[in-house]
């Protein structure tokens, strides 16, 4: 599994598999311990990881989502050391350690939170999709299975 076969879909919280797709959406497990499949349709706003990025202040004016999962995994291997109740400040400086250039006008705090929930379910779930690999090594894995 990989960033491409991950979604986030508008109004319901988690994250979820593609399973496959149908002719009117795709079906979509869900990366909980229930393991949830339901079809989604066209009229839902469905969001490909791999397509999501976050503000920045540089010259490209963002950076991939996966890439500051990588970063959060690389510096804090699956503990980011927030607790439940974390107020604004300290989301904030999560995101601020890994991706010092981060647009704070743009880049909320809910937004960050919800970045941590999926890294969290991620590390749960999925700890494979946190581990860089270059696209020829995704095409190699694709083809073995």
């Amino acid at each position: 599994m990989n960033f491409k076969d991950i979604v986030s879909i508008a109004g319901k919280g988690g994250l979820y598999k593609i399973v496959k797709p149908t002719r009117s959406g795709v079906i979509v497990e869900s990366l909980d311990e229930e393991k949830k499949r339901f079809p989604t349709s066209a009229n839902s706003r469905v969001s490909i990881l791999e397509e999501i990025s976050i503000y920045t202040t540089d010259a490209e004016g963002s950076i991939p989502l996966k890439e500051v999962m990588y970063r959060l995994h690389n510096e804090f291997s699956g503990d980011l050391g927030l607790e439940k109740d974390a107020n604004k400040d300290e989301y904030m400086a999560l995101i601020k350690h890994v991706l010092p250039n981060f647009d704070a006008e743009r880049v909320y705090p809910s937004d960050v939170k919800k970045l941590t929930n999926w890294y969290k379910l991620l590390v749960d779930q999925a700890p494979e999709v946190l581990t860089k690999q270059d696209d020829s090594s995704e095409e190699e894995n694709k083809e073995k299975n």
